[in-house]
Order: C-alpha cells, then sequence, then structure tokens
C-alpha cells in the first residue's frame, strides 16, 4: 500500500512539473493570437505548423541544424578519440602513465571558463577563428570520457588481449575488435552524453564564430528571442525543436547511462 501511495504522489508530483514545459509544446503549434490570449489555453483550438515554417524560412534554422549536426558528428570522432586513451591508461604500461593520468583528471577541476581565453588566442594563431574546426577541435577529447573509459576497460581480462596477441593481432585490430565490442555498454553512455553536449552546444560556438553561418541551434535561439522577443509563438517552437530530441534521446536511454555509470565505477 505504501508503494502504491508513493507512485503516485511522485507520478503527481513528476505531472505538475511537467505542465509548463507540455505548454511550451502545446504552444508551438498555436498561432500567435492565441499563445497571447487571457485566460491562456492549455490545448490548441486552432493546430497550425507556421511558426515551424517561420523558423527554416526566416530564421535560417536549417543553417543552424546544419551546424549542429557537423558539431555533433565531430563529436562522436572525439568520443573515438576518447576511447583509445582511455585504452591506452587501462592496458598499457608506460613511463609515467599514473602521473599523466592524474594531470588529465586535475583538468576536470578547471572550470572551462577559465581556458576559453588561452584556448581562443591559441586558435587566433593557427587562423582557426570563425571556422568549424574552431568550434569542433576544443571539444574533441575530455576527461570525464577518458576516465570512464579508463575504468570500464581496466576490467577486461589482460588474459583476453595477449590471446589475442599470440594469434597475430595488431594493436589497432585488437582495439577495433575486441576492446571497442566489450565496452558496448560504456559506448553507449558516452555516445548519448555526447549527442546531448554536441546538441546543446551553446557559449564555445558564440565565442569563437562571428559569422551567423557558423552558428549552432543554441545560439540560433538565442538570437530568436533577441529579434523576436514579442513572437512567443515562434519563440515556443524554436525551444521545442531543441529540447525535444534531447528529452526523446534520454528517455529512451537513461538506462544505458545509469548503468554505465554503474559499470565504470566497478574494478
Amino acid at each position: 500500500m505504501q508503494q502504491w501511495v508513493t507512485g503516485i504522489i511522485l507520478a503527481l508530483g513528476g505531472f505538475i512539473i511537467s505542465i509548463p514545459f507540455i505548454w511550451m509544446i502545446l504552444s508551438a503549434f498555436k498561432p500567435e493570437m492565441e499563445v497571447m490570449q487571457i485566460p491562456p489555453t492549455f490545448l490548441p483550438k486552432e493546430f497550425t505548423l507556421e511558426n515551424f515554417v517561420n523558423l527554416f524560412e526566416n530564421m535560417n534554422f536549417t543553417v543552424y541544424l546544419r551546424n549542429t549536426i557537423v558539431v555533433v558528428l565531430c563529436s562522436f570522432i572525439g568520443l573515438f578519440l576518447n576511447a583509445m586513451a582511455g585504452y591506452a591508461f587501462a592496458k598499457y604500461q608506460f613511463k609515467g602513465r599514473e602521473k599523466l593520468f592524474y594531470l588529465v583528471l586535475a583538468t576536470m577541476m578547471i572550470p572551462g571558463q577559465v581556458t576559453m581565453i588561452p584556448v581562443y588566442l591559441i586558435l587566433n594563431q593557427l587562423h582557426l577563428t570563425n571556422t568549424m574546426a574552431g568550434i569542433v577541435l576544443p571539444g574533441l577529447v575530455g576527461a570525464f570520457s577518458i576516465f570512464l573509459f579508463r575504468q570500464f576497460m581496466s576490467t577486461i581480462p589482460d588474459e583476453l588481449l595477449e590471446a589475442a596477441r599470440l594469434d597475430g593481432a595488431s594493436e589497432f585490430r585488437l582495439f577495433l575488435q575486441i576492446i571497442l565490442p566489450i565496452s558496448k555498454p560504456i559506448l553507449a553512455v558516452q555516445g548519448i552524453l555526447t549527442f546531448i553536449a554536441g546538441w546543446n552546444s551553446f557559449l564555445w560556438p558564440l565565442i569563437i564564430a562571428n559569422d551567423e553561418s557558423l552558428y549552432t541551434l543554441s545560439v540560433g535561439l538565442s538570437l530568436l528571442k533577441g529579434q523576436y522577443g514579442g513572437n512567443f509563438a515562434l519563440q515556443m517552437a524554436g525551444s521545442t525543436f531543441m529540447v525535444v530530441p534531447i528529452v526523446i534521446i534520454f528517455m529512451l536511454f537513461q538506462k544505458h547511462i545509469i548503468e554505465g555509470y554503474t559499470i565504470s565505477g566497478m574494478k
């Protein structure tokens, strides 16, 4: 009985908290006049896709979407590099390995805002400011991702790797055909987190890019609020287009996120 009461209370609380989010999604399909109506309506009286059409026809959201997809795809390349680094720290014995790993972990304690100016100056010297390369390069690798890969790959038996080496497998083939398939749980977790981070990229593209053709969806949404601050229906459509994919991804794969963190913490 207590479990039922607890479940009902939690469900009711979750529904109450989600009401503003649901209203935002429904308002994206309302005309502007209905959004401004007092008292406000919950369900659209007149269903319309005009707000989403305006996003792509008048607000360059097609360009922003393309740039965001490029950032996400490049982030997945960085995911592969993080996996390689984690594997090296987990299974290779080399001088200074522990000290170097601790140095990588130490970078997690440095706020990203602190390193933005030095990174910007370096990219400026390399003539990579206001370029897509300048947007994606600083985010290719991350200490947290390397740490998770290292923790998970440390649990892989060394005997399995030695057997593959005795069979003549090269180190790169060993990594691709043995390590990565075994690491599917942590790859799923990092893939989800990488997608979310790339999709939500805002501050760095805003700093490094001066050309609107390089802006991501988050930056475009910020411009939308500035240029069309009085058009709430259009803002609701932009926010919905930005947020709903993240919510869907998280709802579908939240089990993998929890399991991945649990597994990576075991050794």
